[in-house]
């Protein structure tokens, strides 16, 4: 019996033991799980990856930052980019309409700037890339639809019904009919590219080829900068996003007209201001001069010359003389006189050479 005794005894002390450890281990326990739990804030995340905050950013700011900084291209440097593509939503809306005989809403999801390479490693894949050729400007674009809008026109010009969601089987390459589909959106859209730069510059956008695989879709070099169009189409409750990709190279021969603030730059006509300018030449007095005849003299006699000199004319009686405004000859006459004023009658227009002001 004692040696019972002594044994419960010895795991009674053994238990109050373990209960003592537990109970340090769990007081300990919270501090460095608060540690490990906490959040960093924005700005200490700033601070970790280098990027300052505040006005003295510039002043922090490292050299490889400055270098990528100065590498990024806005679009905003071609004003008129923009209005051409506004341009191009407005008959989108309308084509598609007609395209797929369903309500059709189109709008801009965004207009960037950045570097082709970019932009093919981000496609979101399955996609189809059409390649389109600028004929006139000798270059390339993209356009390229994602899977949710390739099986949502498939779907409606197939007949599907609404308030269906389109069937979606990933993981299988698109089939013929699906292509071809595509191919005549594809086409559809830049025909209309094509009329919304009409206006600006006539240009005809030509499709050339579909792709399903970025690498074999490279229309540029990697490095080129690119304006990247993202648009939404929307036909209820199906949908997706058209992409429209067109290199800086691409649009330099019309550099000149995209730097316009607006179209008024390039052409059209302001009735009011050219009725008023030309009322106000009407009105405006200029002097002519009459030259009856011109001779080279030494600066000494022409010095010399006193009251009562005569200068004789190297120029027969009645020969033709020539009125001038300022330097510029502009018709030939006849002297006379009416009344007490000597005359000129207007013979003929003198013809001027060409890089001669009026």
């Amino acid at each position: 019996m004692s040696g019972t005794g002594e044994e419960e005894d010895l795991a009674a002390a053994w238990g109050a033991s373990l209960e003592e450890e537990a109970a340090t281990d769990a007081a300990a326990a919270p501090a460095p799980a608060a540690d490990a739990a906490r959040v960093l804030n924005q700005a200490e995340i700033d601070s970790l990856l280098g990027f300052g905050a505040g006005p003295s950013r510039d002043a922090e700011e490292s050299g490889i930052q400055r270098i990528i900084s100065s590498g990024l291209i806005s679009y905003e440097r071609l004003p008129m980019l923009e209005i051409v593509f506004d341009r191009l939503v407005r008959l989108m809306s309308t084509t598609l309409r007609n395209f797929t005989s369903d309500n059709v809403d189109v709008s801009i999801d965004g207009i960037v700037s950045l570097r082709f390479g970019d932009y093919l490693n981000s496609i979101p894949l399955p996609a189809m890339l059409g390649v389109a050729r600028a004929e006139e400007w000798d270059n390339y674009g993209l356009a390229v639809v994602d899977s949710a809008l390739i099986y949502s026109v498939v779907d409606v010009l197939l007949g599907g019904r609404r308030g269906t969601a389109a069937m979606r089987i990933e993981g299988r390459p698109y089939t013929t009919i699906e292509r071809t589909l595509v191919e005549r959106l594809v086409g559809v859209v830049l025909d209309d590219l094509t009329a919304a730069f009409e206006p600006l510059c006539p240009v005809n956008f030509r499709f050339e080829r579909l792709e399903v695989n970025p690498r074999f879709a490279v229309i540029s070099r990697p490095s080129n900068a690119c304006v990247l169009v993202r648009l939404r189409v929307d036909m209820e409750d199906r949908g997706g996003k058209l992409e429209i990709l067109l290199p800086y190279a691409t649009l330099e021969p019309v550099r000149e007209l995209l730097l316009q603030q607006f179209m008024g730059e390039k052409f059209g006509r302001d009735s009011i201001w050219e009725t008023h300018l030309a009322e106000e030449l009407r009105h405006t007095d200029i002097g002519l001069d009459v030259v009856l005849d011109e001779q080279i003299m030494p600066l000494s006699s022409v010095l010399n010359l006193k009251v009562g000199d005569q200068i004789a004319l190297g120029v027969a009686p009645g020969a033709p003389v020539r009125l001038r405004c300022g330097d510029v000859p502009l018709f030939e006459g006849e002297m006379g006189r009416k009344g007490q004023r000597l005359a000129v009658r207007i013979e003929r227009e003198v013809e001027r050479r060409k890089g001669t002001s009026p």
